[in-house]
């Protein structure tokens, strides 16, 4: 229906207040927070609401707030949030720790197993060591029991102890060494076997006689077949009347000559005092050492000790013979170079050969604690 003019109304009445007529608004937009609605009065002006806390006769109506859209975060919320955070950190951590304690552990596995390796290693080299050492041993026992058996052979040369002496001390200066100590083994056994070698032929040369004449009985026999004999001509020079020789490149070879061996007053008594002068000669060129102690008690002159030796060592011999061919023909022959030896050379003699005998011994590394 029409509206007509409005009019002011009448003032109300002190105990019953007049409604206000609230013409209808379009809704206004959302806002946050939501403004208040003023209801206007017919004439358009605001309506006068009691605010709170205003002096009036009933207590003003207070808007209930609107519920906003924005979520709120609690504290406990944010403490276990934190509390998550921090248990986070603290797995990574542990698992970081866990993962360095296991490079760790694999670390000292693989050091423990790179000791122990080289401990085996270690090990083998000395089982090595000690297998080279005992082979040594037993090599260096060898050679010492094939030496034994030149006991009493006056040609003290003939076992050369010096040379073993210094395998031994080679073999103690290589005893951290399995390779050197290899080849020292291989030495020895070389030597032995070249020791064994020269028993071999003396033996051979004991058991025959290739010349079939005293002078080689007397060698072998004297020499223990570790001499030769030789019965030749020329071998002994140009000058003349010379029966036999030794030569100091070829000390255990004795050469007699056999032109002389032919001779009508030549006896097994004259050949095996032959034989013994030239023995002699083969002691003094093996036996160096011992003859430079001895020579001067004969003023240096080997031919006087050989005959020396000879009238100390061969019974019964003398320098001159007379010797018969027949009940009315004899030769009278002197054997050597005329100086019969006094007492006192003779025991000279007797000491030197005594000294000569080849003996045992037992071999020690000289820098050996």
């Amino acid at each position: 229906m029409p509206v007509e003019d409005a009019v002011a109304p009448a003032a109300p009445a002190a105990d019953a207040p007049a409604p206000v007529a609230v013409p209808p608004l379009p809704p206004a937009p959302l806002t946050y927070p939501p403004a208040p609605v003023v209801p206007r009065a017919a004439g358009g002006e605001e309506s006068a609401l009691p605010q709170p806390g205003a002096a009036t006769g009933e207590s003003a109506a207070i808007p209930e707030p609107v519920a906003s859209t924005r979520p709120r975060r609690s504290k406990g919320a944010i403490v276990a949030i934190w509390l998550l955070a921090i248990g986070l950190v603290l797995a990574v951590a542990a698992g970081a720790w866990l993962v360095v304690q296991f490079l760790e552990a694999q670390e000292q596995i693989s050091d423990q197993k790179d000791r122990i390796s080289e401990q085996e290693d270690e090990i083998e080299r000395q089982k090595e060591l000690i297998d080279r050492k005992d082979t040594f041993g037993a090599a260096m026992n060898g050679l010492l029991d094939t030496a034994a058996v030149f006991q009493g052979v006056p040609t003290t040369s003939i076992v050369p102890w010096d040379e073993y002496q210094a395998l031994v001390n080679r073999a103690w200066g290589h005893r951290w060494d399995a390779a050197k100590l290899t080849t020292d083994t291989e030495q020895v056994v070389a030597a032995a076997e070249e020791l064994g070698a020269v028993w071999a032929a003396a033996q051979q040369e004991v058991s025959s006689n290739a010349t079939g004449t005293a002078y080689e009985s007397v060698i072998d026999r004297l020499g223990a077949g570790l001499v030769r004999s030789l019965l030749d001509r020329d071998s002994c020079g140009d000058e003349e009347n010379i029966l036999g020789c030794v030569w100091s490149d070829e000390p255990y070879l004795v050469h007699f000559d056999a032109a002389a061996d032919v001779e009508p007053f030549m006896t097994d008594e004259l050949r095996t005092g032959i034989a013994y002068h030239e023995f002699a000669h083969v002691l003094q060129f093996t036996n160096q050492e011992a003859l430079d102690a001895v020579l001067p008690a004969f003023s240096g002159d080997h031919e006087v000790m050989a005959d020396c030796f000879a009238l100390t060592f061969l019974p019964g011999w003398k320098l001159d013979h007379r010797i018969w061919v027949s009940s009315y023909e004899y030769w009278d022959v002197s054997i050597g170079y005329g100086q019969v030896c006094s007492d006192a050379q003779k025991q000279a003699v007797r000491d030197w050969y005594a000294g000569l005998p080849v003996t045992s011994r037992q071999l020690q590394a000289e820098n050996a604690s």
